[in-house]
C-alpha cells in the first residue's frame, strides 16, 4: 500500500516537472518572438522617442525622422536601405550650429584676426581690412555685400597663410573659447542640442554622417574637433584653400617633391566656396554616391536637398530648419517664412526652432 502511494507521488512529481519544462519552453518562445519584434520595429521606435528627447512630442519632423529610420532599417520593409547606403548630409551653420552671433563663425574669426589680434592686426593687408569692414557693415545692417562670400574666403586664405595645419587648428581652438555676444556660451558651445540628437540617433542606426558646409573646411574641422559632434575629419566637406609644403614656394605641385625638411602649411590661395551647386558636385567627388537624407537651412542648401530627393533609388527625404525663434535664438521671421514657402513648393520637411524644440542651447539667450 505504501509503495502505491509513493508511485502516485512520483507520477505527480513527474507530471509537474514535465509541465514546468513545457512552460519554460513556451516562455522562451515568447521571449524570442518579443525580441525579434523589437529588433525589427518596436526597438527602433522606442529608441527614437528616447533619443529625440529635446523635441516636442507633437513635432511632425521628429516623428517623420523616427518613421523614416524605422522603415529603412527594417529588413522586412520595402523601404529597407543597406547599411553602406545609409548616408546623411548636414549643412553646418544654422543647421547644426549657431548661424549668426553676430555673424558666421568664420566671419567672426576673420574679423578678430584682422582687427583685434595683437600679433596680426598691424600686418593685415588692405584687401583683408576691406573685407573686415564689409563684415562690420553686415553686422550693423544685416545686409551682405555682393560677392562677400568669395571675398571672405580669399581673405581667410591670405590672413592665415604660412600657418601649419596644427597652428591653424590651435588658433581656432583658442577662438572657440571667446564668449558669444548673445548667450552665456563660448563660440565652441554653440551647437543646436536637438540636432546633435538627430546625428547621434542616425549613427546609432548605422547611418554615415557627412557635414557639407560653406565654411572653410579647415576651420570647420577646428570647430568640430573636441566638440559634442562626433564626425570624422574626412567626413567634413567645406570651402577650400591651398595647402603646400613649407619650402615649396610658388613651385607647381606637379614639379615640387616633398622633402624630410618640409611640413604642410596654408598656401594663401582660395580655391572654392562650397555652396549651392558646388555642394552637390563635392558630394559626388568626395562621397561618390547619392545620400538619402539631407538637412539644411538656407538657399545655399537648396541644390543639395533637391539632389538627395531627386531620382533616388531609395526612400529619401530633405529637412530644412526655419529660424523662427526670436526669443531663444537670433531668429529672422522673414527668412523663416521664405523657407516655409520653399519647403511647401519643393516637398521638403520644415523644422521649426520655435515649435519643434523644447530647448536649443545649454543656456537661455541673454
Amino acid at each position: 500500500m505504501e509503495e502505491k502511494k509513493k508511485e502516485k507521488v512520483n507520477v505527480k512529481t513527474g507530471d509537474v516537472i514535465a509541465l514546468l519544462l513545457c512552460l519554460a519552453f513556451v516562455a522562451c518562445i515568447v521571449v524570442m518572438v518579443f525580441v525579434e519584434k523589437n529588433e525589427k520595429g518596436d526597438k527602433t521606435e522606442a529608441s527614437g522617442k528616447a533619443s529625440l528627447s529635446l523635441w516636442t512630442g507633437e513635432s511632425v519632423p521628429r516623428n517623420d525622422i523616427i518613421d523614416y529610420v524605422e522603415a529603412v532599417t527594417d529588413e522586412g520593409s520595402p523601404d529597407f536601405i543597406p547599411v553602406e547606403d545609409r548616408i546623411a548630409v548636414f549643412d553646418f551653420d544654422g543647421t547644426l550650429f549657431c548661424e549668426t552671433d553676430p555673424n558666421y563663425f568664420d566671419y567672426n574669426l576673420l574679423l578678430y584676426r584682422v582687427t583685434e589680434d595683437p600679433d596680426y592686426k598691424d600686418k593685415a593687408s588692405d584687401a583683408e581690412k576691406e573685407v573686415a569692414q564689409k563684415i562690420i557693415t553686415m553686422n550693423e545692417t544685416g545686409e551682405s555685400a555682393k560677392g562677400l562670400e568669395v571675398d571672405h574666403g580669399k581673405a581667410v586664405a591670405s590672413a592665415f597663410s604660412g600657418m601649419t595645419l596644427d597652428e591653424f587648428s590651435d588658433y581656432i581652438q583658442e577662438f572657440k573659447t571667446h564668449k558669444m555676444p548673445s548667450y552665456d556660451l563660448t563660440y565652441g558651445e554653440g551647437f543646436y542640442l536637438p540636432m546633435l540628437e538627430v546625428v547621434k540617433y542616425l549613427q546609432e542606426n548605422q547611418f554615415t554622417i557627412y557635414v557639407i558646409s560653406g565654411t572653410d573646411r579647415l576651420i570647420l574641422r577646428g570647430i568640430i574637433k573636441n566638440s559634442p559632434l562626433d564626425v570624422r575629419p574626412d567626413h567634413i566637406i567645406g570651402s577650400d584653400e591651398s595647402i603646400i609644403a613649407r619650402h615649396q614656394g610658388t613651385e607647381d605641385g606637379m614639379e615640387y617633391i616633398y622633402t624630410s625638411d618640409d611640413d604642410l602649411i596654408l598656401g594663401g590661395t582660395f580655391l572654392e566656396k562650397d555652396l549651392k551647386m558646388n555642394k552637390v558636385s563635392n558630394i559626388m567627388k568626395e562621397i561618390g554616391q547619392q545620400p538619402v537624407l539631407s538637412f539644411g537651412n538656407s538657399a545655399g542648401d537648396y541644390s543639395m536637398a533637391e539632389y538627395v530627393i531627386t531620382n533616388n533609388k531609395y526612400r529619401s527625404q530633405a529637412f530644412m530648419l526655419c529660424c523662427d525663434d526670436t526669443v531663444r535664438e537670433n531668429g529672422n521671421l522673414d527668412k523663416a517664412d521664405k523657407m516655409y514657402q520653399s519647403c511647401a513648393e519643393n516637398g521638403w520637411t520644415p523644422i521649426s526652432m520655435k515649435n519643434d524644440w523644447t530647448t536649443i542651447y545649454d543656456t537661455e539667450k541673454k
